[in-house]
């Protein structure tokens, strides 16, 4: 009985804070926003997989945008972080939701959604701060 107990609690736990988890897209880290798109993007695919970004905003600028863990082809998906994601360094939010972003060629999809997942926390963290 105690073993089938444990097993429920620890259970409660997991589910609990995945859940806790999926909840904080926005977090800060003291005038630092950062925004998780892994729940926000979970539907933009690249070549094979979502493409989940974490993007640093301090003072309406954004810091860096930074890639997190995702399923694509390393060699497709390195091209198109390093060309992608620094487009957007040291831009104003605002001008940065209206940009043109230079995707990396061979790199399509996995450029696209790198593209489309920013934008879509951008436009979270300007409805949400």
């Amino acid at each position: 009985m105690k073993n089938k107990t444990f097993w429920m609690v620890a259970t409660a736990l997991v589910l609990l804070t995945a859940a806790t988890e999926k909840a904080e897209v926005m977090t800060r880290e003291g005038s630092t926003y950062i925004v998780n798109t892994t729940e926000l993007g979970k539907d933009v695919l690249g070549y094979q997989s979502p493409t989940p970004v974490k993007i640093y905003i301090k003072g309406d600028i954004i810091q860096r945008v930074e890639a997190l863990p995702n399923d694509e082809t390393p060699k497709y998906f390195i091209a198109a972080k390093k060309k992608v994601l620094p487009q957007w360094e040291g831009m104003k939010v605002k001008k940065a939701q209206t940009a043109q972003i230079d995707g990396r060629t061979g790199a399509t999809y996995s450029s696209d959604a790198l593209i489309k997942n920013v934008q879509m926390g951008l436009d979270y963290y300007r409805k949400n701060r």
